[in-house]
């Protein structure tokens, strides 16, 4: 694992009923074992932000790359693609998970494209609670100007920390994670009942 990710620290933080997992059976069996599907079932990713994809109701399994795009065409698909099990939804791509490396692509239908967005999961989960903590817990004060200052200077930092061990979700202005980290920084995304909602919205 490239981060540090705990059920236990999740759940002091967000509350257990907050956590989504994955149950085993949604995997395929080549993806069931590894340590991305382990991750996705005992530890769990914040809701929020990123939603987990629920598995098909008749199969019990999570749908697979070629069940959501017609691959053939894409830029950078790779050959096993297809048969990659779709384990989350973020923005609009489908986060697609490589049994092989244990890597998290980003699936994008519109553009035709894939692109490497996480090295493994624990990666995915370090990014969605880093950015869902924020969104929860971020308070302004009085002088808006330096708050939204600060929270830029936040997002920035999660970006930062994270590419100085996993280069990819904030490789470029481009991949979801980046996009999600500006609209942050502009005062978005926020509940109605965090902090910073009560603040922006009133």
């Amino acid at each position: 694992m490239l981060f540090d990710v705990t059920r236990e620290e999740l759940a002091a933080r967000f509350g257990a009923d907050r956590l989504a997992t994955l149950p085993a059976t949604a995997f395929p069996p080549s993806a069931v074992d590894g340590e991305g599907a382990r991750l996705l079932q005992t530890v769990g990713v914040p809701t929020g932000t990123l939603r987990l994809r629920a598995p098909e109701e008749e199969s019990g399994r999570l749908p697979l790359v070629q069940d959501v795009a017609d691959t053939a065409g894409f830029e950078d698909a790779s050959p096993d693609m297809a048969a990659w099990p779709v384990i989350a939804w973020l923005l609009n791509a489908h986060l697609a998970l490589d049994p092989a490396s244990g890597a998290v692509y980003a699936v994008d239908t519109d553009e035709e494209t894939v692109r490497g967005l996480h090295t493994d999961v624990s990666s995915l989960i370090q990014v969605t609670a880093r950015f869902q903590g924020l969104l929860a817990e971020f308070t302004f004060g009085d002088d808006e100007e330096a708050d939204f200052a600060r929270l830029e200077g936040e997002v920035e930092r999660v970006g930062r920390e994270t590419s100085g061990v996993d280069p990819l979700p904030f490789q470029d202005d481009d991949t979801p994670w980046s996009v999600i980290g500006e609209e942050i920084a502009a005062g978005q995304r926020f509940t109605a009942d965090s902090p910073g909602g009560r603040a922006l919205y009133g």
